[in-house]
């Protein structure tokens, strides 16, 4: 099956849900209704918005209200989560951008170096505003984005660092994190510099009501924008597979298979008994923790060997049912009901995708001049 028809059936499915927003059970909840008025009020009253981007998907991940938002010198794309994209794409979406003369950042909102050199860049901009309008006040900066690119853990990570850079004392502020989306309730101000003094203002991500494109509905839930339940997380695996199947990240792993075959039985007989007893009781203590380097080492060599013995085209949809049949190995789930190990199988390959453990990808592809 190809990845388009596996996309347009995943989006139709979330759009479907999109129907039923009066509820509170879609997606655009009454509560991000309100904080999309609150976000809109403000937009116009700080000096710099910071845009947030998923750098896997910098277009799908655009902030629908800032559609119409003309001061390209107060606003920044910032692309987080730059760890997990493809790092030569995301240069190509860098230049794309600057192209287009929007001012644009990328980041991993968990690496300290990577903050403060964020945090430089944002000191460096607000001396060049103040240059331009003579103000001596605090400087205000509005974070926002959809949901689940990263804002409050950006937030967080700014605050830290710009407390210790700054040497102040005093409890640390915190946004809420969670990798559910939805997770910010409310718009919290945290402090990030002094000398100027600079706060950011951490807001609820929000979605449009409505997603008509059947592909960016597909690339919001695979990144976890969207929650899994609107589409479905075997529907998402498949969707994974085929992306994968045409990629060449798996061919990096061939080193995993070859490896693997030059070993022989003796060799892992003597690697099993000189093994440390706490290294052994681990693995037999969570032998389904998919997070495990031995695991997810499997899971790569499996997948690997599969794509490259299979005698057919790559987005043949039988590829894709003998990896996920291949899984259950790999991922050691047992074999007791095969709905719940399909849904399992599905759970550990999405999370090993969006954690970056199954290779790095930029799923949106950069407009064609017209």
């Amino acid at each position: 099956m190809a990845t388009a028809t596996l996309a347009r059936q995943i989006g139709r499915a979330i759009t479907k849900a999109t129907n039923i927003t009066g509820s509170g059970n879609g997606w655009f909840s009454p509560h991000m209704a309100a904080a999309s008025r609150a976000i809109a009020e403000r937009i116009p009253l700080v000096d710099l918005v910071l845009e947030v981007r998923d750098a896997r998907i910098p277009l799908s991940s655009a902030y629908d209200q800032l559609r119409n938002y003309t001061s390209s010198l107060k606003r920044i794309i910032v692309m987080n989560k730059m760890d997990l994209a493809n790092h030569s794409q995301l240069k190509d979406w860098m230049k794309y951008f600057e192209q287009k003369n929007y001012i644009s950042y990328g980041v991993n909102a968990h690496n300290k170096e990577s903050i403060q050199q964020l945090l430089n860049f944002l000191q460096a901009r607000v001396r060049e505003l103040k240059k331009v309008d003579h103000s001596s006040h605090t400087t205000t900066i509005l974070l926002v984005g959809i949901p689940n690119v990263g804002k409050s853990a950006l937030a967080n990570s700014l605050h830290r660092i710009g407390r210790i850079s700054a040497a102040e004392k005093g409890k640390l502020k915190h946004a809420t994190v969670s990798p559910q989306p939805g997770e910010t309730k409310n718009i919290t101000g945290l402090k990030i510099a002094s000398h100027p003094n600079i706060y950011v203002l951490d807001t609820p991500g929000v979605l449009p009501p409505h997603i008509l494109d059947d592909e960016v509905c597909t690339k919001l839930a695979l990144t976890g924008t969207i929650q899994d339940c609107f589409a479905g997380e075997k529907e998402l695996a498949q969707c994974f597979l085929s992306i994968l199947n045409r990629s060449d990240e798996y061919k990096k792993w061939a080193k995993l298979s070859n490896s693997e075959n030059e070993r022989s039985f003796a060799d892992r007989n003597i690697e099993c008994s000189t093994s440390s007893e706490m290294g052994m009781k681990r693995k037999r203590q969570y032998p389904t923790d998919h997070t495990q380097d031995f695991i997810v080492h499997d899971v790569r060599r499996t997948l690997f060997e599969v794509i490259s013995s299979f005698d057919g085209n790559v987005e043949d949809e039988r590829l894709i049912e003998e990896e996920l049949k291949a899984m259950h190995a790999a991922f050691q789930v047992p074999l007791e009901s095969e709905h719940y190990a399909q849904n399992k199988i599905a759970a550990k390959l999405l999370n090993l995708f969006r954690t970056g453990r199954l290779g790095h990808y930029v799923l949106d592809s950069i407009p064609r001049k017209l």
